[in-house]
């Protein structure tokens, strides 16, 4: 008898020992104690395009990543929208931010179990920690990858498998945390028109 599609498309949990599941606790608290954060980064993606540039975070619901030149995107998380602007080209894209991986990484508070995510994945070796994530509710939207330092903790790294299953890996330095942020950072005005509204 064929399972109800709800049921199938439960995405499968990773099994995890006791030592895993302390650190996955370990990395609740290291997350829920971050509330900004700024850093260097290095994206490398899977269609072989790299690039450099900054990313601020600031929790809830804001993120903000800048490419260096001469790369002509900037991605901005509003707290509603992920907004996607291409200056070259003059596109805007809007996603609902809580339909994309990268929403895990700015949600108010990080459950990594028993919320709204699945641990898919879990490996603890050589001093880094990687946790891969979907959100229960919606696995085709992408996963998340964290990886992470271990003794300290520090977030070194994402992951991100699109739902068209491009692989982006960006790569963490310099990173500060605890940091002021303006609120402006994150503001976006889209230069055709007023953003869409949000879907109900």
């Amino acid at each position: 008898m064929a399972r109800p599609a709800a049921l199938a498309a439960q995405p499968a949990a990773a099994t995890l020992s006791a030592a895993d599941s302390a650190d996955v606790a370990r990395i609740e608290r290291y997350f829920n104690a971050v509330r900004t954060l700024k850093a260097r980064f290095l994206q490398i993606a899977s269609t072989g395009q790299t690039a450099e540039g900054d990313v601020w975070l600031k929790r809830p619901g804001r993120m903000r990543i800048a490419y260096d030149p001469p790369v002509p995107i900037l991605i901005v998380a509003d707290g509603t929208w992920l907004i996607y602007s291409d200056r070259e080209l003059g596109q805007v894209s809007y996603l609902p931010l809580g339909s994309t991986p990268a929403g895990i990484l700015v949600e108010n508070e990080i459950r990594l179990k028993g919320g709204n995510l699945t641990i898919t994945g879990f490996e603890h070796e050589a001093g880094v920690i990687r946790i891969t994530l979907v959100r229960t509710a919606s696995p085709g939207d992408g996963s998340l990858t964290l990886v992470f330092s271990d003794n300290p903790l520090q977030l070194r790294q994402w992951r991100v498998v699109d739902a068209q299953g491009v692989v982006t890996t960006v790569s963490l330095s310099d990173v500060r945390t605890g940091v002021s942020l303006g609120s402006d950072l994150f503001e976006f005005v889209d230069p055709r028109h007023a953003p869409p509204a949000y879907p109900q």
